[in-house]
C-alpha cells in the first residue's frame, strides 16, 4: 500500500523550467503529429515521456504513475472509443444499404451550395448533438456526414473541428458550467449568464468563419445573409437561454433553432452562385472514398424495400430523379433515431434510471449496469497542494485526496445509445443479421489503430493530471499580472488541448481561476467563466478530437495534416477571446453579471 502523495507545482524550482519540462510530452505528441509521424506512435511517444517526466522529475512513486496512465487508457476506450465505434458503424451501415444516397441527395436539395450545408451539418446539427451529448459525439458524427456528402475529407474534419467550438462551455445539458460552479464554489446562474454574455458574440462569427475558411473572403460576401440567420439565430438562443433559464439546454434548444431557421431561410433565398469545392464538376458528387463494395447479401436483406427500389446510387438515371418525401422520410429515420437516443441518453433522469436509480429508490437494474472501482495505488492517494488545492501555502495538501474510480455504466454511456440506434436503424433497413455483423467487424477492424491512439491520449492526460505537471502549467498563466484578464481564457485553452474536455479543465482549473481573481482584484465571475468560453476554442486542437476526426473522415495517419489545418484558427479564437475578457474586466463591467 502506497503512502499518501502531495503534488509539488515547482519540481525544478525555477518558475521557467519547470514549466518547460512540464510541458515537453505534449510539445513532442504535437510536433510529430505536425511531423506525420503516425498517430499510434506519436501518442506512445507522448505517454512514455509523460511517464518519465512524472516519475523522474515530479518524483511520482512509478506504480502510481502506471496506474493513472492505465486509468486513462481505460476511459478513453469507454466512453470516448465507445461512442466513435458506434457512430462510425451507423454511418457504414446507411451507406452500405444505400440510403445514405437519399440523405445526400435530399441535403443537397435544401441548398446544393457546400457552404450551406456545412452550415446545417457542422455547425447546426453538429451543437445539437454537442448539447446532448458531448464527449466528441459531434465531431465523429459531423464529420462523417460532411465526408458522405461529398466534402473533401480534410475539409470534412477541420469544418467539424472549428464548429464544435461556441457550443462547447454549455456542452452535454450544461455540466461544463454545472461543474465549475461546484469546484468555485460561485453561483451557476450567474457562471451561465456570463458564459452568455461572451459566447453569442463568437456564435456570430464562427458561422462566418466556416465559411471563410472554405471559399476565401469572395465566398463569405456571397452568402453573408444566410450566415446571419444561422449565426444570428443561435447567438439569440444561446443569449436567452443561457441568462433566463440556465446552462442546462442551451446548445440543444439553440441547435434546433439555428437548423430550423436556416433551413426555412434557404426556402426562399439562396446564394446567386452555388459554391462548390475547384475540383468538383458535379452538383452532388457520390461519395467515392466511403463507398462500400456490394455485397450479395445486402439485396436480400433490404427486402422490398431495398435501395434499388429507392434509386439510391444505381445509374445515373436514378441518381437525377426527384425524390418522394416518402423516401426521404425512410432513408433519414437512422439519423432521427439516432439524434432521439442521442439527446435521451444525455437527460439526467434518464441516465440516472439506466444506472440503476439512486440508492434510496433502487430499480430493477441497480447493480446490474453501473459497477465503480477504485482505480489501485492511484484512489484517495494523490492530494494537490497550494492555491490548486485552494491554500495559502504551497506545500499545504488538499483537505480532500483526488478520486481515481472507474465507472462501468455500460447501459447509459452514449455510445450505448448510438449503437441502439444502430441496431433499430438495422431493423428499419431491413438488414440481414449477417449483415449487420459483418459490417460491425469490418468497423471494429477500421478503428482499431484510433482506439489505441485514443487510449494512449488519455492515458498522457491522465497522467499529467495525477502527477501535477497540468497545474505546474496553468500556475505559468497567474503570473502575467493586469494582464490576467487576457491569460484567463488561455488558461481554459490549454485546459481542453491538454485534457480534451472542457467540463475536465473547468475542474481542473475552476478553483485557481477564482483565487487569483479575488488576488488581483478582479470580477471572479468573469475569470471563472472565461475558463470555460476560453476553453472551447482549445477543444479542436486537443489530441482526442483530432482523432476522433481523422477516423470519421477515414484519414488514417492524416492527424498531422489536420492538426496543421486548425491549430491557428484555435489560437486566433482563443486570443480573440482574451481581448473579449480584457475588456470586460476594465472597459464594459457592466456586462458581468451580479452573483
Amino acid at each position: 500500500m502506497l503512502l499518501a502523495w502531495i503534488q509539488s507545482y515547482d519540481p525544478l524550482g525555477s518558475a521557467w523550467l519547470s514549466p518547460l519540462v512540464a510541458g515537453l510530452p505534449i510539445l513532442l505528441l504535437l510536433g510529430l503529429l505536425v511531423l506525420e509521424v503516425s498517430a499510434p506512435a506519436a501518442a506512445l511517444a507522448g505517454l512514455g515521456s509523460a511517464l518519465v517526466v512524472a516519475i523522474l522529475v515530479y518524483e511520482m512513486p512509478a506504480p502510481m504513475a502506471l496506474a493513472s496512465a492505465g486509468y486513462g487508457a481505460c476511459f478513453g476506450l469507454l466512453p470516448i472509443g465507445w461512442i466513435v465505434f458506434s457512430a462510425v458503424f451507423l454511418y457504414h451501415l446507411t451507406v452500405r444499404t444505400g440510403q445514405f444516397e437519399i440523405v445526400k441527395r435530399s441535403v443537397a436539395a435544401i441548398s446544393p451550395d457546400r457552404r450551406m450545408q456545412a452550415l446545417l451539418i457542422a455547425f447546426s446539427f453538429g451543437t445539437f448533438i454537442e448539447g446532448a451529448a458531448g464527449f466528441g459525439t459531434p465531431v465523429a458524427i459531423s464529420a462523417a456526414l460532411l465526408i458522405g456528402l461529398g466534402f473533401r475529407p480534410l475539409y470534412a474534419a477541420g469544418l467539424a473541428l472549428i464548429a464544435n467550438t461556441s457550443p462547447v462551455a454549455f456542452g452535454a445539458l450544461g455540466t461544463p458550467i454545472v461543474t465549475l460552479a461546484k469546484v468555485s464554489g460561485l453561483d451557476e446562474m450567474a457562471l451561465s449568464q456570463m458564459a452568455g454574455r461572451q459566447l453569442p458574440l463568437f456564435s456570430l462569427v464562427i458561422p462566418a468563419w466556416l465559411v471563410a475558411t472554405m471559399s476565401g473572403w469572395k465566398g463569405l460576401v456571397g452568402c453573408w445573409p444566410a450566415i446571419l440567420v444561422c449565426g444570428g439565430s443561435f447567438a439569440a438562443i444561446q443569449f436567452v437561454t443561457s441568462n433566463f433559464h440556465g446552462p442546462a439546454l442551451v446548445d440543444v434548444l439553440g441547435g434546433v433553432g439555428s437548423m430550423v431557421a436556416l433551413a426555412a431561410f434557404l426556402r426562399f433565398w439562396q446564394p446567386k452562385e452555388a459554391w462548390r469545392f475547384p475540383d468538383e464538376t458535379d452538383p452532388a458528387p457520390p461519395s467515392t472514398a466511403l463507398r462500400e463494395p456490394k455485397d450479395p447479401a445486402d439485396q436480400d436483406s433490404q427486402g422490398p424495400r431495398s435501395a434499388l427500389r429507392f434509386g439510391a446510387s444505381e445509374g445515373p438515371g436514378n441518381a437525377e430523379r426527384p425524390l418522394g418525401a416518402r423516401e426521404v422520410i425512410y432513408a433519414w429515420v437512422p439519423w432521427v433515431v439516432l439524434s432521439v437516443m442521442v439527446f435521451l441518453w444525455g437527460w439526467p433522469s434518464v441516465k440516472n434510471a439506466l444506472n440503476g436509480g439512486t440508492s434510496a429508490a433502487p430499480n430493477f437494474l441497480a447493480g446490474k449496469t453501473k459497477f465503480t472501482w477504485d482505480v489501485p495505488y492511484l484512489h484517495e492517494q494523490v492530494y494537490r497542494s497550494g492555491r490548486v488545492a485552494s491554500k495559502s501555502s504551497d506545500s499545504e495538501p488538499a483537505d480532500q485526496p483526488e478520486k481515481a474510480q472507474f465507472d462501468v455504466n455500460w447501459l447509459s454511456t452514449t455510445g450505448t445509445g448510438i449503437f441502439l440506434a444502430a441496431v433499430l436503424s438495422a431493423i428499419w433497413l431491413r438488414v440481414a443479421p449477417r449483415v449487420f455483423f459483418l459490417q460491425c467487424l469490418e468497423t471494429l477492424y477500421r478503428v482499431r489503430w484510433a482506439l489505441l491512439t485514443i487510449a494512449c491520449m488519455l492515458a498522457l492526460a491522465f497522467t499529467t493530471k495525477y502527477c501535477g505537471s497540468d497545474a505546474t502549467l496553468g500556475l505559468a498563466f497567474t503570473r502575467s499580472g493586469w494582464l490576467y484578464p487576457f491569460f484567463a481564457p488561455m488558461l481554459g485553452w490549454l485546459g481542453v488541448a491538454l485534457t480534451g474536455s472542457d467540463t475536465s479543465a473547468n475542474a481542473l482549473f475552476g478553483s485557481l481561476q477564482r483565487i487569483t481573481a479575488e488576488q488581483l482584484g478582479l470580477n471572479p465571475i468573469l475569470i471563472v467563466a472565461s475558463n470555460s468560453t476560453g476553453g472551447v476554442m482549445g477543444k479542436m486542437i486537443d489530441a482526442q478530437s483530432i482523432v476522433v476526426a481523422a477516423v470519421a473522415t477515414e484519414q488514417p495517419g492524416s492527424e498531422g495534416q489536420i492538426l496543421r489545418f486548425v491549430f491557428w484558427h484555435s489560437l486566433v479564437l482563443a486570443s480573440l477571446m482574451g481581448l473579449l475578457t480584457l475588456l470586460q474586466a476594465y472597459v464594459f463591467p457592466w456586462m458581468i453579471p451580479s452573483a
